[in-house]
């Protein structure tokens, strides 16, 4: 091993380095202890690890250390500000809620440094162009409140504005419920003073092992043999592990509920030891001293393996002939019906206006830029402790326990700050490795994916195939719906039949259907497995219900703007699944929106020319709250001796702003005691130390903690409260013998009822958000470029508690819209990184996105809020591919709409010969399935 030292400018100060001629500036920076400098996809192309070097932005996971020159001078995160004396631009990005994961806030807040250095008065598009020329990605915000931070920031830097202006402010009232208040989160990530999984693991102590995971680079195949010799030679390799030496079942549980789902609960193997399933599956461990020998010596070892037929298309596994992926278990093994109201063959037979569509959309990646990693070591009490990025603490327990070969009070889970999710982090696979490894050599160890292993690892949204018929009578109104979908869940079934029940709910959703007959089903294949993915199951139906109200309103005559607002939800109205709602908000957000999208609709017909057409389209969201009948949460609040209290929570936060979200609900509850803001404490995401909260998914953590934490603040505050009605001190209470710290609970068991699995029947859910969506775009004819230049959404998420995280979620969730109308894809397995995966940059968002709110009160939520995280991701795309047509005249069905796409559509108008798609063949007649369900279901009933 070659080394060599020299000395560099460090933030303001001269250091020697010594390193490897070879290795990364990004490597060496942050085995120096400045770990504010990311890696994430270590190629390059995201950004996080952006420093200036001799005052230009540089990303350095790329650049090796010997074309550094000596005393060249450096400037990363570290030396811009410190959380005692922040720059501007940290300021400002805290002020706009310019955080919200923070890993690439960092790489962000440099490269902005870089840009105000040499343009100390850019526009809004220099900043953009920017970004873009740096490749900084965000995957979080959209990018506009980044840009609104650089244009604060620039104001401060000139003089034209003093930082104090960007400080909040608590109103007098004292209130900050509703407000703008940052998130507590921020100061460390601006500052790169938070750390991520990466930054701990070289942190951790003397002796700590890092791993590396084998993988088979094949997709379907049995194993014959496993040969580790090789390996076990290579240097610094302390053990290699392998399926024999886990101690308990070796498989992951799923829970699965019947009959919903044929799967047994243990289809997918913590380390693979009969079958490949997918390319992503793990066949080994390597533990060695540094992670280059672990890498170095994975590569070593060898699996002999008898190749099987891969299926990597829900369409192929349908086949006659086709094997089955999980012996003894069908490739068909969900079901999930939506029968509603009378026979639609008769209804469809009459019906003076009918449309039919077969839609196509894929498997969205997504695309978060810290890879898997984490730690795991056994702590003080006897337990394995994990750190992990997880978004279910208590999923990793009773999942991953069995498997492992633990009681379940044997393992504690702590989520470290995590690098965003969306639904990713919900499987825990990675921290079932780390468990295992941890285990079977006795010593703390590390992990940490590189980013194209992590692509293939994880998750993705599971890809869908829809045929779908909707009927109007002669007055627009809609009176029918037929629907069979089938949804490629990849190699395992973890939440399939939750994806499934969620397809068929949303299908249609956000209009009174008096008449639906429609069936989802879920298949095995060798992809990519489906997991949780922001507005989970709902994109799929929405690409196919949005577009075919379209294709209606255009057959009946009608404005796509106006036969929404006849037959969206009002009083009196059922959802796909019969429920009656609480609130009906989509008539006045379709008033609110109609001023807009009338001038757009002129504007665009004014701007458009032949080459580059001009279109609007519009789309209708609407998504549940919690996660179902049997969701519950507790929060713990303590009482301190200096008069604060402590929120002891398991609220994960995937960047979503679990950590402000606590501190308003706790505040707002407590506001009897007249609390600051600062006297309250979160502690956070420590199975040993709070209880259970429940996952954050299905936009569940806002209603459920919040209304746990309300039950936790007035048993807090009845203890306190003397007969005089004054509130007792800590002191008062331990005197007198009265506990201090108090929890809170609360569950919808026994306030919803599960869906009927014959008939998909049933109100799961307490709430539900609303929205409807805009989108303007422009299509090059040359090329078959679609550019999205403006997204409007106008939401009800009931009253918003923290105005800067509703915002970010809104405009995050609106830029991973386009990426699914328009790029993201995970089908070739040689495209894992983020450009190969259609990641969106920020010239690929719209600078203008608009969002507005209509704050109607919920009373089941906490002070009448609900959630918001799943609604912006349920039809953004649809309305985009809406707004397609509109320019062009090119129906997408099969997402996304890749340049090609809307060429070879193009020619087909030009040529005249656009013809109807056919129907995809989606296996048995889901008729006939479906009038076997009914029988059941009423010889159920006569049962009964």
């Amino acid at each position: 091993m070659t080394i060599s030292k020299m000395f560099l400018n460090i933030n303001g100060a001269v250091r020697m380095v010594v390193y490897e001629p070879d290795d990364n500036l990004a490597n060496v920076l942050r085995q120096m202890g400045l770990t504010g400098t990311k890696v994430g996809c270590d190629a390059g192309q995201c950004g996080a690890c952006s420093i200036l070097l001799d005052g230009k932005v540089t990303r350095v996971c790329t650049r090796k250390m010997k074309s550094i020159k000596e005393f060249s001078k450096i400037i990363t995160i570290e030396g811009i500000g410190t959380p005692t004396n922040l720059h501007p631009i940290q300021m400002a990005w805290i002020a706009y809620g310019g955080v919200q994961c923070g890993f690439c806030s960092p790489g962000f807040i440099v490269s902005t440094k870089g840009l105000l250095d040499t343009n100390s008065n850019p526009t809004r598009q220099e900043v953009r162009r920017w970004f873009q020329r740096h490749r900084n990605i965000c995957r979080c915000t959209g990018y506009k409140p980044l840009v609104d931070a650089v244009m604060a920031a620039a104001q401060v830097m000139r003089g034209e504005m003093i930082i104090d202006e960007l400080v909040f402010k608590i109103p007098e009232s004292g209130r900050i419920y509703n407000t703008y208040y940052p998130r507590p989160a921020a100061v460390a990530k601006v500052t790169g003073t938070s750390d991520f999984g990466a930054d701990m693991n070289l942190k951790m102590p003397a002796g700590a092992l890092q791993l590396a995971l084998v993988h088979p680079k094949v997709s379907h195949a049995k194993i014959l043999s496993i040969d580790t010799s090789e390996a076990e030679k290579m240097p610094g390799v302390f053990k290699i592990i392998t399926h024999k030496d886990v101690k308990g079942k070796n498989r992951i549980f799923s829970p699965v509920t019947g009959p919903y789902n044929k799967c047994n609960s243990w289809d997918r193997p913590i380390l693979n030891d009969v079958k490949v399933h997918m390319y992503g599956d793990t066949l080994a461990i390597v533990a060695a001293d540094t992670r280059k020998n672990a890498l170095a010596a994975a590569e070593k070892v060898k699996a002999e393996l008898e190749l099987l037929p891969e299926y990597m298309d829900a369409l192929d596994v349908l086949a006659d002939d086709a094997v089955e992926i999980h012996p003894g278990t069908p490739n068909i093994y969900v079901e999930a019906p939506c029968i509603k109201g009378e026979e639609t063959e008769s209804i469809f037979a009459s019906a003076p206006y009918i449309v039919e569509g077969s839609f196509y959309t894929q498997r969205q990646p997504h695309g978060v830029l810290e890879p898997e990693c984490g730690m795991a070591y056994m702590d003080e009490e006897g337990r394995v402790t994990v750190h992990c990025k997880t978004l279910a603490l208590q999923a990793v327990i009773f999942w991953a326990a069995a498997g492992v070969g633990l009681p379940p009070e044997k393992i504690r889970v702590v989520e470290n700050p995590t690098g965003a999710s969306f639904g990713s982090a919900l499987t825990p696979q990675a921290a079932a490795l780390m468990i295992v490894a941890a285990m079977a050599t006795g010593k703390p160890v590390c992990l940490e994916l590189q980013y194209d292993e992590h692509t293939h690892f994880t998750g993705k949204r599971a890809p869908s195939y829809s045929n779908v018929k909707l009927a109007a009578d002669k007055d627009g109104k809609l009176i029918g719906l037929e629907f069979d979908a089938v949804l490629d869940h990849g190699a395992y079934s973890e939440k399939a039949e939750l994806v499934a029940t969620k397809t068929s709910r949303y299908m249609g959703a956000g209009y009174h259907i008096p008449n639906i007959l429609g069936l989802t089903k879920v298949v095995f294949t060798n992809h990519s497995f489906g997991t949780a993915f922001r507005a989970f199951g709902s994109p799929q139906a929405y690409a196919a219900s949005e577009q075919v109200m379209d294709m209606l309103a255009e057959k009946i005559g009608m404005d796509p703007l106006e036969f929404r607002y006849i037959n969206v939800y009002r009083p009196g109205s059922t959802t796909p699944n019969g429920t009656e709602l609480s609130v009906h908000p989509l008539p006045q957000l379709l008033d609110m929106l109609r001023p807009k999208y009338k001038q757009t609709l002129e504007r665009t017909k004014q701007e458009s020319t032949p080459e580059k057409p001009r279109g609007v389209g519009i789309a209708v969201g609407v998504y549940n709250v919690c996660g179902g009948e049997n969701d519950t949460s507790n929060i713990d609040l303590e009482l301190n001796a200096d008069g604060s209290v402590t929120s002891w929570n398991g609220w994960e936060d995937q960047g979503q702003g679990a950590d402000v979200g606590a501190l308003v609900l706790t505040h707002e509850a407590l506001k009897p005691l007249g609390l600051d803001p600062k006297q309250i404490i979160l502690n956070m995401n420590d199975t040993a130390l709070a209880p259970t909260a429940g996952p954050a998914a299905g936009s569940r953590s806002h209603f459920m903690n919040g209304n746990a934490t309300i039950d936790a603040a007035n048993k807090l505050m009845n203890a306190m409260r003397k007969p005089d009605g004054t509130y007792r001190t800590h002191a008062e209470m331990v005197a007198e013998g009265i506990p201090t710290r108090y929890t809170g609970t609360y569950t919808t068991i026994g306030l919803t009822s599960a869906l009927n699995p014959f008939t998909g029947q049933g109100d799961p859910n307490l709430e539900y958000m609303y929205g409807v969506f805009m989108a303007e775009v422009e299509v090059d004819t040359k090329t078959g470029k679609t550019k999205v230049l403006k997204s409007t959404m106008h939401a009800d998420v009931g009253v918003i508690g923290n105005k800067l995280a509703v915002d970010g979620q809104m405009y995050g969730g609106l830029a991973q819209g386009v990426g699914l109308a328009l790029s993201e894809d995970y089908q070739d397995l040689k495209k894992s990184n983020i450009i190969g995966l259609g990641i969106p940059a920020i010239e690929d968002i719209p600078d203008e996105l608009d969002v507005e709110y209509l704050e109607t009160y919920r009373a089941p939520g906490p002070f009448g809020s609900i959630g918001c995280g799943e609604l912006p991701l349920t039809s953004p795309h649809a309305a985009i591919l809406n707004a397609i047509y509109n320019a062009c005249g090119v129906r997408i069905h099969e997402l996304p709409a890749y340049p090609e796409k809307v060429i070879a559509g193009l020619k087909a108008i030009e040529s005249g010969k656009v013809t109807e798609q056919a129907k995809y063949d989606l296996g048995p007649d889901f008729r006939e399935r479906l009038a076997e369900m009914k029988l059941k279901y009423i010889a159920s009933t006569q049962k009964t």
